[in-house]
C-alpha cells in the first residue's frame, strides 16, 4: 500500500509563505537559525531520547534526568555556545531538573541579595558548582501568603549566630526543587526575631548536606516529597522537604544587601558575565530556561525584605523603594506568558497534524474517508486554539518591550506607571496560563483515543505545564487584584486623572456606555477596529456594573469577596481585551 504525506498536501496548500511564518514565530531570523540548530543538536544526540521516559521508574528517571543535566553542561562547555544558545538547547532537553533551581532561584537569590561579602564566598563555589543550591521558601502552610511563613531565625547576640527552627508541622518547608535528593545548601524564608521583636521574612545561606559524604547535618531532615502528577513530567525533579530543629549558622549567613541595589538594577537578570571566572575567559552559560529565572524573584512580589542585624542584634531596615522590584516581576511574567505561547503551539501542533493524518466517515464508492480537519466541529475546536497561540506569542513580545519602559522608568525614579504595569502582567499570567492548560487537554480530546496515549507526548505535557497556573501567583488570586486595579481606575475616572497604558480606553467612558455595534455584515468582523471596540465596550460595561454593585455595600471588602466572582469575569475580559489590541 503507498503512503500517503498527508502533510505535505496541507503545506501545498497553504496561502502564505512557510519558511516567513516560522521567522515571525521566532521574532527573527536569527532567532530561528538558532533555534533550528539547538533542535539538530538535541535531536541527533542518543543521550538525551526522551521517548521511553514515560516508562522509567522514579528512580531510573531520576538517573536520567542526572545524566542529561550533565551531559547538557558538558555540550554547553564544549561548544562555547552564548546564552541564547544555551538556554535554548536546555528547552529542548525538556526534561525539569535540579539544575534550573540552581542557576535559575539560588544564584541569583545571592547576587540580589547577599553583601558584596557573601558573592566572594557563595559565587565561586555555585557557579563551579561545587555545592548546589536550592530555594526554601514555600511552606507546607504558607505558599502564595508569604508573610505567612512560620519557620524562624532567631539572633543570638551571644554566639553572633542565628538559630533557624521550624516550630510547628505547618512550617516545613515542601516543595523546593532539587532539595529532595541533590542540593547541598538553600536560600532559606524565614522570619527574622531580634529581640523578641518579628521584623517579617527575610533570607538566610544554609547548608543541609555534608560536603564530604552528601549526608544532612544535624538538624536537619530533609527528604524528597514523593510522586507528582502524571507519568515522567516533573517527577524528574526531586522537589523536596525540610525541617529546621535549632540549626545555627553566622550571622554573615543572613542575605544583608540593604543599600546602593538602584545603582545596581541590572543584578536581577542572570547574565552569561556573571558566569566568568576571575582567572579565565572561559565562558561558563547558565543552562537553565528562562521561566525557571522566575522562581528567583517570586520574594520579589511578596514583601520578602532585604536588610541587616548589627553584630549587637540591631535591626536595619533597607532604603531599598519596594517599588524596585516591579521591574523585575514583569521581566519574570513576560517569560511565563511565552511560555504559554510555547506550550499551546506543541500541543496545537500536535492536534493539527493529527486531525490532517486522521480520517473516518465520508467515504464515496471505495475512496478515502474524510480528513478529520475537514470536519467543521473538529475546526471550531482547533483554529481558536491556534489564534490564541500566536496571539500570545505577540503580546508576550510586547511584554518586552514593556518591561524595556518600566526598567528605564525605575532606573529614573519614577514609578507612576507600575501599578498599571503589575495589574497588566498580572492579568495576563494568570490569563495565559489557564487558557493554555486548558487548551492542552482541548487537544487530547481533539486526537481522540490517540491522545491519551504517553507517546502523543500531550498527556505530558499537560502535567508538566499546569503547575504554571500555581507559581508566580495563583491565577485566581492573581485575578483578583487586577480586579482591585480596575475598580480603583473606575473610581478616579470623574476626578480628572486619566487612565493610562492598558486602561487608556476608559477615558472615552462616555463613548462606550452609549454606542452601539455597527457590524451589519459577516465581513464587518474582519476590521481589527470593530473587533477592538466590540472587546473594550464589554470590559468597561462589566467594569462599570461591578463597581456600581460593590458601591451598595457599606463595608468595600464585604462587596468584594461577595461580588468576587463577578470581578474575576471582569478581569479576564481587560485582560482578553489587551491580548486582542496587542
Amino acid at each position: 500500500m503507498e503512503a500517503l504525506d498527508y502533510h505535505a498536501e496541507e503545506r501545498r496548500k497553504a496561502e502564505f509563505d512557510l519558511e516567513e511564518m516560522k521567522i515571525v514565530w521566532a521574532g527573527s531570523r536569527q532567532n530561528y537559525e538558532i533555534s533550528d540548530r539547538m533542535a539538530r543538536l538535541v535531536a541527533s544526540d542518543p543521550v538525551f531520547r526522551k521517548d521511553n521516559r514515560t516508562m522509567l521508574s522514579r528512580k531510573d528517571l531520576f538517573k536520567d534526568t542526572l545524566r542529561k543535566a550533565a551531559h547538557a553542561w558538558k555540550r554547553i562547555i564544549e561548544l562555547r555556545l552564548s546564552e541564547e544558545e544555551a538556554h535554548m538547547l536546555r528547552s529542548y532537553v525538556d526534561q525539569p531538573a535540579f539544575t534550573d533551581l540552581h542557576w535559575g532561584m539560588f544564584i541569583p537569590a545571592i547576587k540580589g541579595q547577599g553583601t558584596e561579602e557573601q558573592h566572594e564566598k557563595w559565587l565561586p563555589m555555585a557557579y563551579k558548582m561545587q555545592i548546589i543550591g536550592c530555594y526554601a521558601q514555600t511552606e507546607l502552610g504558607h505558599g502564595s501568603n508569604v508573610q505567612g511563613l512560620e519557620t524562624t531565625a532567631t539572633f543570638d547576640p551571644q554566639t553572633d549566630e542565628f538559630v533557624i527552627h521550624s516550630p510547628t508541622l505547618t512550617s516545613s518547608k515542601w516543595w523546593p526543587g532539587g532539595l529532595g535528593k541533590v542540593s547541598t545548601h538553600a536560600v532559606v524564608y524565614a522570619r527574622l526575631i531580634t529581640g523578641a521583636q518579628d521584623h517579617g521574612v527575610h533570607g538566610f545561606i544554609v547548608q543541609l548536606r555534608s560536603l564530604d559524604d552528601h549526608s544532612p547535618l544535624p538538624g536537619i531532615t530533609v527528604g524528597d516529597i514523593g510522586m507528582k502528577f502524571g507519568s515522567g513530567a516533573y517527577n524528574s525533579m526531586d522537589n523536596g522537604l525540610l525541617r529546621f530543629d535549632h540549626v545555627r549558622i553566622p550571622r554573615n549567613q543572613m542575605l544583608m544587601r540593604a543599600k546602593h541595589l538602584l545603582k545596581k538594577f541590572s543584578w536581577i537578570i542572570p547574565t552569561m558575565s556573571s558566569c566568568l571566572s576571575e582567572k579565565t575567559t572561559q565562558k561558563k552559560p547558565i543552562i537553565t530556561e528562562l521561566k525557571c529565572h522566575s522562581y528567583s524573584v517570586i520574594f520579589m512580589d511578596k514583601q520578602v525584605d532585604s536588610s541587616e542585624v548589627t553584630r549587637e542584634g540591631k535591626f536595619v531596615q533597607s532604603d531599598v523603594p519596594r517599588q524596585l522590584v516591579y521591574g523585575t516581576m514583569v521581566y519574570v511574567r513576560q517569560t511565563i506568558v511565552s511560555d504559554a505561547s510555547c506550550a499551546l503551539a506543541r500541543a496545537v501542533c500536535i492536534a493539527t497534524r493529527y486531525s490532517a493524518v486522521r480520517r473516518q466517515f465520508g467515504s464515496q464508492n471505495g475512496g478515502p474517508e474524510t480528513q478529520v480537519i475537514d470536519y467543521k466541529t473538529q475546526q471550531s475546536r482547533l483554529f481558536p486554539l491556534l489564534a490564541s497561540a500566536y496571539a500570545f506569542r505577540f503580546v508576550g513580545e510586547w511584554l518586552k518591550w514593556l518591561y524595556a519602559d518600566v526598567t528605564q522608568r525605575l532606573q529614573a525614579n519614577d514609578f507612576s506607571t507600575l501599578p498599571e504595569a503589575h495589574a497588566c502582567t498580572a492579568g495576563l499570567k494568570s490569563m495565559t496560563t489557564s487558557v493554555t492548560a486548558d487548551a492542552i487537554e482541548e487537544c487530547r480530546k481533539l486526537c481522540g483515543g490517540h491522545g491519551y496515549l504517553s507517546n502523543s507526548g500531550l498527556p505530558e505535557l499537560f502535567a508538566v505545564y499546569i503547575p504554571t497556573c500555581t507559581y508566580e501567583g495563583d491565577n485566581v488570586v492573581l485575578l483578583l487584584q487586577v480586579a482591585r486595579f480596575l475598580m480603583k481606575t473606575v473610581s478616579q475616572l470623574g476626578s480628572g486623572k486619566k487612565p493610562v497604558g492598558t486602561t487608556a480606553y476608559m477615558g472615552r467612558a462616555e463613548h462606550l456606555m452609549q454606542c452601539r455595534c455597527e457590524v451589519e455584515r459577516a465581513e464587518d468582523w474582519l476590521k481589527p477596529s470593530v473587533i477592538l471596540e466590540a472587546f473594550e465596550v464589554r470590559a468597561f460595561r462589566m467594569s462599570i456594573a461591578c463597581a456600581k454593585n460593590l458601591s451598595k455595600f457599606s463595608n468595600p471588602e464585604d462587596g468584594f469577596s461577595e461580588l468576587s466572582p463577578d470581578l474575576l469575569e471582569a478581569a479576564i475580559a481587560h485582560c482578553q481585551l489587551i491580548v486582542v489590541s496587542k
